[in-house]
């Protein structure tokens, strides 16, 4: 007998939904694909040999305790050295401050937990990080967009929007961004913008959510500080990981907060998942202090930064005019605007008759009705070789369907043209 269970399931679990990403992800055990969809650092960067040696100096030194559960808020020598490496970067915090999590993804959950009530509101950008509207979305909030540009999150809307916003019964709790080389269109905010973000949460007060996995990949140009270093009221929780710069495998990230708000995150992540892997804890603490990790950033930069530069070529040959796309300076993503009148959705269904996958724009939208003619695609993980012949494939599918619009449009008007003369001739008659 089938069972339904469709009424046990709880409300909030109705607004669930999957990740296109990760649908797409199936696609990699696909033949001869070539997949631009995932978020995946490419493997060839992993410092396979050196995790090895870091976990046998850990189980050599203290494998029992490496074994054993943790506490919640995290192993105090990587808190430490976690703080510190924030100080470099112009963050002044104390270990303290510091929540080591499972994954940045992590803490999208627990802020939203610890902050969102149902129906309470959530201001991300347009388009947005996917994870961010599923994670947040599951937890029943509700979005303000704010359009993007070459800048990133467009302040001058995002300001006269909240001016409107803050006068609600309900004003914005969270203010999602993704300032350096943002996921998915690659953008940067400059540091004015930072400044005045922090400004308007003191003015309208909201919490500023700082999701930064990229901030250290860039490839062109200066770092710019963190929005995190422009607070002085503690509005501003800062989330980074070592899923980019070391393993995305071993599952370490981290949260920095004020004291307040650190404890609400740590009581709620002692229901999620008690602690974090220990083992993962101990390889990042080791690779920190060991002096592994700036060596091994410029590595991944090196390798990053010369695909990025072959996806930029790919585009500019095999793209037909009426594409544009961004000119990310680090990060892992490109932002493609297809004509208006082109569904990335049904481009996707011929790309992959053609062995060549994307995420298709709407998935990154609030509003599903946006973004319909977008598409983003991930210059790390595919081969040099795989990103020209991906783009070669992906330029023919959307030429094909540039002429096939053609086509139907002139003869439309070809048929149009063909009534008028009808009609024409008819009233003569």
């Amino acid at each position: 007998m089938t069972v339904n269970f469709s009424r046990h399931f709880s409300d909030r679990s109705k607004e669930m939904r999957a990740s296109e990403v990760r649908e797409l992800l199936k696609l990699l055990q696909v033949p001869d694909m070539i997949s631009f969809a995932g978020g995946f650092p490419n493997p060839e960067t992993f410092p396979a040999e050196l995790i090895r040696q870091l976990v046998d100096d850990v189980l050599k030194k203290d494998g029992a305790q490496a074994l054993q559960y943790g506490i919640t808020e995290g192993y105090a020598p990587l808190r430490e050295a976690v703080a510190d490496r924030m100080a470099k970067r112009g963050i002044d915090t104390a270990k303290e401050n510091v929540l080591i999590v499972s994954g940045s993804q992590q803490v999208i959950d627990l802020m939203g937990k610890i902050f969102i009530d149902p129906r309470d509101m959530v201001v991300v950008s347009a388009p947005t990080y996917l994870a961010a509207l599923t994670g947040f979305g599951a937890l029943q909030a509700t979005f303000e967009s704010i359009p993007i540009d070459a800048n990133n999150m467009r302040m001058d809307i995002f300001e006269e929007r909240m001016k409107r916003l803050a006068k609600r019964s309900n004003p914005p709790e969270i203010v999602y961004v993704l300032p350096n080389f943002q996921n998915p269109a690659g953008v940067t905010m400059p540091e004015r913008s930072r400044r005045r973000l922090v400004d308007l949460a003191s003015d309208y007060d909201f919490i500023i959510l700082e999701d930064d996995p990229y901030g250290e990949l860039r490839y062109v140009g200066e770092h710019i500080p963190p929005i995190k270093s422009f607070d002085d009221e503690g509005r501003v929780v800062y989330m980074s990981t070592f899923s980019k710069v070391l393993s995305p495998g071993l599952r370490v990230g981290w949260v920095l907060a004020d004291t307040e708000i650190l404890k609400k995150l740590v009581i709620s992540k002692q229901s999620t998942d008690v602690c974090t892997n220990v083992l993962g804890q101990r390889i990042a603490h080791e690779y920190l202090v060991g002096g592994h990790i700036d060596p091994q950033i410029e590595k991944i930069k090196k390798v990053y930064s010369r695909k990025l530069s072959v996806m930029l070529a790919g585009m500019q040959e095999y793209m037909p005019e009426g594409i544009e796309w961004t000119k990310p300076e680090g990060g892992m993503f490109l932002w493609v605007t297809l004509p208006d009148s082109m569904d990335s959705g049904e481009l996707l269904k011929r790309a992959l008759r053609k062995k060549v996958a994307f995420v298709q724009g709407e998935a990154f939208f609030a509003d599903p009705r946006e973004g319909i003619n977008t598409m983003r695609l991930n210059f790390t993980h595919p081969s040099d070789q795989m990103i020209s012949e991906g783009l070669r494939r992906l330029g023919s599918v959307v030429n094909q369907e540039l002429v096939s619009r053609w086509d139907k449009s002139s003869e439309s008007e070809a048929r149009k043209l063909e009534d008028a003369v009808k009609g024409s001739l008819i009233g003569k008659s």
